[in-house]
């Protein structure tokens, strides 16, 4: 396994949106070795939800894992959110925002429909923190990041913010 790097708000292929994934493919040797670098990558960053497009593969995959042991992984390969209740305010958080959080509105209740690490499809219906996550990972597949939510001048404050930190942590090196 290996530790894939994680592209960093402003880069501009966040903004790619992803194509869906072939479902022959999903268990090659190959993919099965992406999704386990990606669950490394997100469990050392550390993250609760890693979207592919979020380490530069833009196909309509990702992983979560919202347990407090990182011992519930679940694999949505080509995901679709087909229904969404209710409503929740949660401070979010991103692995391609690094230390930036804010208030997001999302709904309380999501139903998805997806593809497992197996290949099979199954429906899962979702509240609280895992309903958060997968709405926050189907937008990065979307190529939309949770500082879209923001007004522009926070929007703006958060580029400025990570860009002094990306300065001071290369005057460092």
């Amino acid at each position: 396994m290996a530790l894939l790097p994680i592209l960093e708000f402003p880069d501009p292929r966040l903004r790619t949106v992803a194509v869906a994934v072939d479902p022959a493919r999903v268990t090659t040797p190959q993919f099965q070795a992406l999704l386990d670098d990606m669950f490394e990558t997100m469990y050392a960053a550390p993250g609760i939800g890693l979207a592919a497009s979020q380490v530069d593969v833009h196909q309509r995959f990702m992983v979560i894992d919202v347990s407090e042991n990182n011992d519930t992984p679940r694999v949505f390969i080509n995901p679709e959110i087909t229904a969404r209740d209710g409503e929740q305010v949660y401070q979010e958080g991103c692995l391609s925002v690094p230390g930036i959080f804010a208030d997001v509105t999302r709904a309380n209740q999501v139903t998805v429909t997806a593809l497992g690490r197996d290949g099979q499809p199954f429906e899962l219906q979702a509240d609280g923190v895992l309903a958060v996550c997968i709405q926050h990972e189907m937008d990065h597949l979307l190529g939309k990041l949770f500082v879209d939510y923001l007004s522009p001048l926070k929007r703006e404050m958060v580029r400025k913010k990570l860009a002094k930190q990306r300065r001071l942590a290369s005057d460092a090196a």
